[in-house]
C-alpha cells in the first residue's frame, strides 16, 4: 500500500509540474524571450535562469512544486551590481575619496534607483507573481521590481559572464542616473539633519513611528523628527526608512528659515 501510495503521489507531483510548465509557457512565451534579449542585449542560452529570476515568492504558493524563487538569484545579481558599479565609479572618478564612491555607489544602488531601472525596461511584464499579489502590483511593486532586477543580472551572469553584466547595468542603470548629474544629489535628509544639529550644538535628532496604517503587505508609516522635545518634521512612507528621510526632509524645509529653536 505504501508504495502504491508513492506512486500515485509522484505520478500526481509530475502532472502539476507539466500542468505548471504549461502555464508558464504561456506567461513567458519565445516571443516574450526574445523581448528580454532585446532588453538584456544578449542571447540567452539557459531559460531556466531567467525563468528563476522573474519568478516572485508569491508565485510558488500556487505552484509549490517550484521550490527556489529569484530570492537567490537576487543575493548573487547583488553582488555583481555592486562589483559593476564601483569598477565603473573608480574609473571614472579617479580623483574621489572613498567616502564619494561609497555614496555614490550607494545612491545608484539603492532600491529606488533599482525599481526605476525596471520600470524603464518594463520588467514587470514579464514577472512570474501570484493572482493576488498581481491585483495589488502597480502599488506595491517598488520593492519586487528592485529585487527583480539583481535577480535577473544574478542570471545574466550565469548565463553569459561578467563582461553582459557590465554592458546591461551601464544601460539601465549607470548611463540614465549619470546622464544629468543626479546621483550627485545628496538626497540622505537624516544625514543633511543630524549635521545640521551638530553644527549647531543640538541634541541628535531622533525619529517616533506616530502611527501605522494599512494592511500587512501595503503598510503606510507616519513619523515624527524630533530633535531635544520638540517636534520638527513630519514624514510618511511605505516602510520606516522612506518615511524617517520625509520627516528629516521636512524638518530640514522648516529649519531653512528658523535662526533660533
Amino acid at each position: 500500500m505504501g508504495n502504491l501510495f508513492s506512486w500515485l503521489l509522484e505520478k500526481l507531483k509530475a502532472r502539476e509540474a507539466r500542468r505548471s510548465k504549461k502555464y508558464i509557457s504561456r506567461l513567458l512565451t519565445q516571443e516574450k524571450f526574445s523581448e528580454l534579449e532585446e532588453i538584456i542585449g544578449v542571447s540567452i542560452k539557459e531559460k531556466s535562469y531567467f525563468i528563476q529570476a522573474l519568478m516572485h515568492r508569491s508565485f510558488l504558493e500556487q505552484h509549490p512544486e517550484y521550490a527556489v524563487s529569484n530570492e537567490r538569484l537576487e543575493f548573487l545579481g547583488d553582488s555583481v551590481l555592486n562589483l559593476a558599479v564601483a569598477e565603473y565609479l573608480f574609473d571614472n572618478f579617479p580623483d574621489k575619496n572613498e567616502g564619494f564612491l561609497t555614496k555614490v555607489r550607494a545612491k545608484l544602488v539603492n532600491k529606488i534607483a533599482l525599481a526605476e531601472a525596471g520600470e524603464r525596461i518594463k520588467l514587470g511584464n514579464f514577472l512570474l507573481i501570484s493572482k493576488n499579489l498581481s491585483s495589488t502590483f502597480n502599488n506595491g511593486s517598488k520593492t519586487v521590481l528592485s529585487d527583480a532586477v539583481e535577480a535577473l543580472i544574478g542570471a545574466i551572469y550565469l548565463d553569459s559572464g561578467l563582461e553582459a553584466c557590465q554592458n546591461f547595468i551601464q544601460n539601465i542603470l549607470i548611463e540614465p542616473n549619470t546622464r544629468e548629474g543626479l546621483y550627485l544629489i545628496d538626497e540622505n535628509f537624516k544625514s543633511q539633519l543630524l549635521e545640521y544639529a551638530q553644527a549647531n550644538k543640538l541634541e541628535i535628532p531622533t525619529y517616533v513611528v506616530v502611527k501605522e496604517e494599512g494592511p500587512q503587505h501595503d503598510r503606510t508609516f507616519y513619523v515624527s523628527a524630533v530633535i531635544g522635545d520638540k517636534e520638527f518634521g513630519k514624514g510618511k512612507g511605505r516602510n520606516k526608512k522612506s518615511a524617517e528621510q520625509a520627516a528629516a526632509k521636512d524638518a530640514l524645509r522648516r529649519i531653512s528659515g528658523i535662526t533660533e529653536f
